[in-house]
């Protein structure tokens, strides 16, 4: 009876420590996907500012990159309109 008792205490006991290590795991896996995913941004937003910049080049300032929101548009100077 007493082995039976020991078994089972073991038993639960070896249980909980693997459901821990997983729980481990499952942090570990979530924080490398965020780092993985921050860092997949970061070079989205690197290739997008030298795509606009290449392209700016590319036409010589011919086409300007698109307004965000916050910048005001600037008002049509009058001295370049033809008469």
């Amino acid at each position: 009876m007493k082995l039976n008792s020991l078994g089972a205490a073991l038993l639960l006991t070896l249980s909980l420590v693997v459901i821990t290590g997983c729980d481990q795991v499952e942090k570990s896996a979530q924080q490398v996907l965020g780092k993985a995913t921050e860092s997949a941004k970061q070079a989205i937003d690197d290739t997008h500012k030298a795509a606009e910049q290449a392209l700016s080049e590319a036409t010589q300032g011919l086409i300007s990159p698109q307004k965000k929101d916050d910048q005001p548009e600037k008002e049509p100077d009058s001295s370049s309109k033809e008469a």
